[in-house]
């Protein structure tokens, strides 16, 4: 992802954003789907190609530490997160590449599985998601 470093910190900042409204969704944000989390991460996001070495150590910390300030503040809902990260998304659509979208739903459903499998409100959410970054640009 070849882009200027205030851009990428804002793209791992909306996908904590996005990550969260997933745990989210069922009111509940569980221990588990935080762990879920810093465990795709490492094991996908930071082995990745798409990521350059030089902002690794960044696309960790901003994704996670975005999804525990929104967890700690509790000020905002899961909609509210899902559509700031869909209003990123449509502003900055050449950085969702059928790859990174692919990686996203994955993170996303493990999330949603990590804890007692995947309950409806996750579900429709990831729904919606799938629909979301399948969406063909004109």
């Amino acid at each position: 992802m070849k882009t200027n470093k205030e851009l990428t910190h804002k793209f791992y900042q909306n996908l904590g954003k996005l990550f969260y409204a997933i745990a989210a969704i069922d009111n509940n944000v569980r221990v588990e789907e935080l762990d879920k989390l810093k465990d795709i991460v490492k094991k996908e996001w930071l082995t990745t190609h798409l990521i350059e070495d030089d902002f690794k150590m960044d696309a960790e910390h901003s994704i996670i530490n975005t999804f525990k300030w929104l967890h700690d503040d509790n000020e905002y809902n899961a909609k509210t997160c899902y559509n700031s990260f869909l209003t990123f998304k449509k502003e900055h659509e050449s950085l969702f590449t059928d790859q990174i979208n692919t990686l996203i739903l994955k993170t996303a459903r493990a999330i949603a599985a990590s804890f007692s499998k995947v309950n409806k409100s996750e579900l429709m959410l990831l729904a919606k998601l799938n629909i979301e970054l399948k969406n063909i640009r004109l």
